[in-house]
């Protein structure tokens, strides 16, 4: 048994993936963490999404292949290099996983990155369980390789995290291809100044058509026919149809058998066509599917992809004999469920745009909290009691927007933050009434994003109070290593980024910068204090340590090292009664 996550970095090191990076992002994380185990394979953790697709970029033309995984909004930081990458294309194969997340189990929004496919021109291959993920992984880097194109993998949350039976090979009789390494300079390529992009825009319009004509016989897309009685009129609005046609993708496949399997009064015939590939999606395949049943249903999560697409072909038009169902029958918000699949097919009750079945026990509401004995809890106390307007940002502090602390006024993406801040910033001005503004930011985060926006804010001689909690870890995806934390991928030692350095790199002046310990409840206090009523950017670090990462920590036999190389990097930290100084 593995999970989807598993299974992908099972086909990515039986494929030969030379390179594997990303950033760690719910439900993405698992799959860069797998691969780490595996041999003959660097893997690291980039400092943001942008990065590891440039990285994986970089390795695929040096001829290794390369696996770069990141959550939905992900792709958002990753897309300006992906639309270009579909230009220079990769010599070795190049996937990029996009994990997105119907319902929002831990995102901040609930896009389709099938979209993302569309706009960038690059194939996208959805498995329905793990053992299509294996598979599927290995044909994404050999079509990669062979129409010289970046190729997404796309998983959502229910294949990520579950798990089914997987074939595995014995490792020792797996023979992993590789590619030939080494880099050939070709910039007409790989130099996308405009004279060479005119005429590799050609080059993508070809390699598209090329696969699109592949999707009409990949095995990735495939027809099966399940057994079961006639379908009656609750199931099938054509008059005389013997058989319901049914076009689906990725997990709603399981969905569907289930609901037709199990249907009241005993299996129902049906047809399914599967699309392994959902861009391109095989044209002549789909016309011929929809002629061959009078009633067909586009069962896919999220928004009407394929939907738009088949109706742009005129299927399910008036006069073309094929009655076409999809989301005037199913919810284009939210995750998918074999009882909202039943419901959209008839054979259940009708499902709400939106709306969930009621599980059979009844579940205690469990509101997201700080962990107990996080040690930055106080800083939001603090906020809060000077009644600051607050700008936060991704990871565990957007916890502050919730009781006990409620003191968080936005959230957007990662960095947003200090960007939000300066944006605030500029507007008041100088106004006497204005309120005082922080922007709260984890340092996981901070390197990710805040960087930029923190350098912006300097150059542009802002007024804002940043405040970085540092809790030495990337804690809300599972305590992943970044450039503040002092270690790298595999607990390997590294070094941490200094925050007085770059605080004088950055020409905060020495009264404006402050580092704090996180348990100090009365520095951190005395520090916001003072801090809260200077001028110009003024940059906090509340240095404390995950109880989660300390655990961990302990378990490695690392606690009390990682405890005195963070007062090494980090000293002089605050005595009770002013603040520490760069």
């Amino acid at each position: 048994m593995l999970s989807g996550n598993e299974a992908i970095a099972l086909g990515a090191w039986e494929a030969g993936v030379a390179v594997g990076c990303g950033y760690p992002g719910t439900p993405s994380t698992e799959i860069l963490e797998a691969l780490f185990e595996y041999p003959d394979l660097y893997c690291e953790w980039s400092v943001n999404e942008k990065v590891a697709l440039e990285v994986g970029l970089g390795a695929a033309l040096a001829g290794g292949r390369a696996l770069v995984t990141m959550k939905h909004v992900g792709v958002n930081v990753a897309a300006d290099p992906l639309f270009t990458a579909a230009y220079t294309g990769v010599n070795a194969g190049l996937v990029i996983v996009t994990a997105d997340d119907p319902s929002m189990h831990s995102s901040q929004n609930e896009q389709d990155n099938r979209h993302y496919a569309i706009a960038a021109k690059i194939p996208m291959f959805e498995p329905s369980d793990a053992a299509e993920a294996l598979e599927f992984t290995k044909a994404a880097f050999e079509m990669s390789e062979a129409y010289d194109t970046p190729v997404f993998l796309r998983t959502t949350t229910r294949l990520s995290h579950s798990k089914s039976v997987v074939e595995v090979a014995d490792p020792a009789t797996v023979e992993r291809p590789r590619h030939e390494r080494g880099f050939t300079k070709n910039p007409a390529k790989y130099v996308m100044i405009p004279g060479n992009a005119r005429g590799r825009r050609v080059v993508v319009e070809e390699h598209l058509r090329a696969l699109a004509e592949v999707a009409e016989t990949h095995p990735a897309n495939r027809i099966e026919s399940l057994p079961g009685r006639v379908a009656d009129t609750t199931v099938t609005a054509g008059a005389g149809s013997t058989r319901v046609g049914v076009i689906t993708s990725g997990v709603p496949y399981t969905y569907v058998r289930e609901a037709f399997e199990n249907a009241p009064g005993g299996p129902i015939a049906v047809d399914i066509l599967t699309l392994g590939i959902v861009h391109p999606l095989p044209r002549r395949m789909i016309e011929e599917f929809a002629r061959t049943h009078d009633t067909v249903y586009v069962v896919e999560e999220l928004d009407p992809v394929i939907e738009t697409q088949v109706r742009s072909w005129g299927i399910g038009a008036p006069g073309s004999g094929t009655r076409l169902i999809g989301k005037d029958a199913f919810p284009s918000i939210g995750e998918f469920s074999a009882e909202v699949v039943r419901a959209g097919l008839g054979l259940g009750a009708p499902a709400a745009e939106g709306s969930r079945v009621a599980p059979a026990l009844a579940v205690p509401p469990r509101p997201p909290v700080l962990c107990a004995g996080c040690p930055h809890g106080h800083v939001y106390a603090a906020l809060r009691d000077k009644g600051m307007v607050v700008s936060g940002d991704i990871g565990c502090y957007s916890l502050g927007v919730l009781p006990p602390y409620n003191a968080m006024d936005t959230l957007v993406d990662m960095g947003a933050s200090i960007t939000m801040a300066h944006g605030m910033d500029a507007v008041l001005g100088h106004d006497p009434a204005r309120p005082t503004i922080a922007a709260v930011i984890g340092d996981s985060t901070f390197a990710h994003s805040g960087l930029t926006g923190l350098l912006n804010a300097c150059w542009n001689k802002r007024d804002g109070l940043y405040i970085v909690l540092d809790n030495g870890t990337t804690a809300m995806t599972g305590t992943q290593p970044n450039p503040l934390s002092g270690e790298r991928m595999g607990r390997e030692d590294a070094w941490a980024l200094s925050y007085p350095y770059l605080a004088k790199a950055f020409g905060i002046p020495d009264e404006n910068f402050a580092q704090v310990d996180a348990h100090d409840r009365a520095a951190v206090t005395a520090t916001i204090d003072e801090l809260a009523d200077r001028r110009g950017v003024r940059l906090l670090a509340v240095v404390g340590l995950c109880v989660i990462e300390a655990k961990e920590l302990s378990k490695a036999g690392k606690l009390e090292d990682k405890r005195e190389d963070r007062r090494l990097v980090h000293l002089p930290l605050i005595d009770v009664g002013g603040p520490g100084r760069g």
